[in-house]
């Protein structure tokens, strides 16, 4: 079974998508009138530096995403589909439960909810490599201050979230733990922890005011990895998304055992297959 997944923030690189305005040229109008700022541009011609910026990488990546899911046309046909964080959004939209206007809408509310919290505390993200997720999950329940997993990447691959100082804390411990590497990221803030609540309440509400629809095939939300299909349950784990783990192992490990085989990546970047080299050795991944 051909199972679709969907990137999400660090995937973005300067030039990204100039190979399919041509064929989704509305779609990339669109998206400018919805921002109110020319985001094509900048896709096309900004820096590295313009591209990190979160209320321009979210929906770039985004319209990346989607436009390249439509250019598939009637090869696109997922058994299921996900997406890592912002992903779960593009997913969404290709899987016909969301329509594009909405999700570019709510990703411009989660982009600058965002940013928002990560300016209010300092605050960022360290990837712990080597170690199992129980020590780093045992790790980040004694340490001082707030610090969580974040993202289950892969298996020997978690990615912590928090306060910099607890952060900081945790990766010292993992270090006398045994973990081959300790990497803090170039990030804002901590994603994927409760200092995402503020963030989070704003995007409650826009996820309110939008109309899900039954997707063409299950979606393996990232707080759940498990297949929904249900509308109002989509919103609900979308909502929890923002301050709850990526379970991205456990997503790609549930997909495998429903009869997932092939696994394209759509969008920018290849990150997500090498995580499914890695989680199901098994699997074939390719970009699509």
């Amino acid at each position: 079974m051909n199972a679709y997944i969907f990137p999400g923030q660090g995937a973005q690189s300067p030039g990204m998508a100039q190979d399919l305005y041509e064929a989704q040229r509305e779609l990339f109008d669109q998206a400018n009138d919805l921002l109110g700022f020319d985001l094509v541009n900048i896709m096309f011609h900004g820096s590295m530096e313009d591209l990190t910026q979160t209320k321009v990488t979210q929906p770039a990546i985004f319209l990346h995403s989607v436009a390249k899911a439509l250019s598939l046309g009637s090869t696109f046909q997922p058994g299921m589909v996900a997406g890592h964080s912002l992903g779960e959004f593009s997913a969404l939209v290709a899987a016909g439960a969301l329509s594009f206007e909405d999700g570019m809408r709510l990703v411009s509310q989660r982009a600058l909810g965002m940013q928002a919290a990560c300016e209010s505390e300092p605050s960022t993200m360290a990837a712990i490599l080597g170690l199992d997720d129980a020590v780093v999950e045992q790790i980040c329940a004694e340490s001082p201050g707030l610090v969580v997993p974040a993202n289950y990447n892969t298996p020997g691959q978690l990615v912590i979230s928090g306060a910099t100082v607890a952060v900081e804390a945790a990766c010292e411990a993992a270090k006398a733990a045994g973990a081959k590497r300790v990497l803090l990221l170039p990030v804002g803030g901590a994603f994927h922890s409760p200092l995402m609540a503020p963030a989070g309440k704003q995007l409650a509400a826009a996820l309110d005011a939008v109309t899900f629809q039954a997707p063409r095939c299950p979606i393996y939300q990232n707080v759940v990895a498990a297949p929904v299909t249900d509308p109002e349950e989509i919103r609900t784990n979308l909502k929890a998304q923002l301050t709850g783990s990526v379970r991205w192992t456990q997503t790609i490990q549930a997909m495998v055992q429903n009869g997932a085989t092939t696994f394209y990546e759509v969008g920018p970047g290849r990150a997500l297959q090498g995580m499914v080299k890695k989680i199901a050795p098994d699997a074939e991944a390719l970009s699509a």
